[in-house]
């Protein structure tokens, strides 16, 4: 018993520095992507294309049904308690402070996530990355900086579209259940927000993006030689990152309300 828990520990360590060691090493070959002329841009920009454009249908449709949820409930509601305007500012703690940056974490983990871990764990088995260190190609500022550096940016992107479509296309749900100014309307909600709600919106985006990407690329290299590893490293890819963007929403969340 004992010997088993001390085999857990040790390999629960070795796993946390290394994941730590690969994160510096990401952060450093980040910093100098950009001075680089390398055909990794072009990874960048199909990572961007796969991650931020292609799911826009899937963030606008959740926003929207979840904008309307809560209009209809707080406009039902809210009133007989005297508290109509309240409306406004729940719309931006709950989508723009919190579910707008969480959902489309999740969004961004469930397709990207397990599409970046699939193919690295391929691209592994298949010894293609052994062919970039034969050649002089660093694995990690071809294939891991541009696909962090997409995620990242395109999670970033889908909150601001979450947000977009969340609270101006909740205001269509209005026009059918009892209708509002849109001067009114436009007004509220600029009154119940505020420049931190944005930044503290767009920041937990941001670590969110860092955070699915680094997964991601992190358990995808951690494949050795069997294909049914691929699955595996896959679903703890998406697990991790989904668990660990808790975790930093929680930690974000705490320090926005203790500032």
């Amino acid at each position: 018993m004992v010997e088993r828990v001390g085999v857990w520990v040790t390999s629960r360590t070795r796993d946390m520095f290394y994941g730590l060691g690969f994160f510096f090493l990401v952060a450093r070959e980040t910093f100098s992507f950009f001075r680089r002329r390398q055909v990794g841009r072009r990874v960048l920009s199909l990572q961007i294309l796969f991650t931020g454009v292609e799911a826009v249908g899937v963030i606008a449709v959740m926003s929207l049904a979840l904008g309307a949820v809560i209009v209809i409930q707080g406009l039902s509601l809210l009133p007989q308690l005297g508290q109509g305007k309240l409306i406004y500012t729940i719309l931006i703690i709950v989508i723009t402070r919190e579910l707008g940056p969480i959902l489309t974490a999740f969004v961004v983990a469930a397709r990207s996530g397990t599409a970046i871990a699939t193919e690295l764990g391929n691209m592994v088995i298949n010894h293609e990355v052994e062919a970039y260190l034969a050649t002089g190609i660093n694995p990690l500022s071809y294939l891991v900086v541009p696909r962090v550096i997409g995620v990242t940016v395109s999670t970033v992107i889908l909150n601001l579209y979450f947000n977009v479509f969340g609270l101006l296309g909740s205001y269509l749900v209005t026009l059918f259940t009892q209708p509002i100014g849109f001067t009114e309307y436009y007004s509220g909600l600029l009154a119940a927000l505020s420049i931190t709600d944005v930044g503290t919106s767009l920041f937990k985006s941001f670590v969110f993006g860092v955070i699915i990407s680094i997964a991601a690329t992190y358990y995808g290299f951690k494949v050795e030689r069997a294909p049914t590893e691929v699955p595996q490293m896959a679903i703890h890819a998406v697990g991790r990152g989904v668990v660990l963007c808790i975790i930093a929403d929680a930690i974000i969340t705490i320090a926005y309300y203790l500032r």
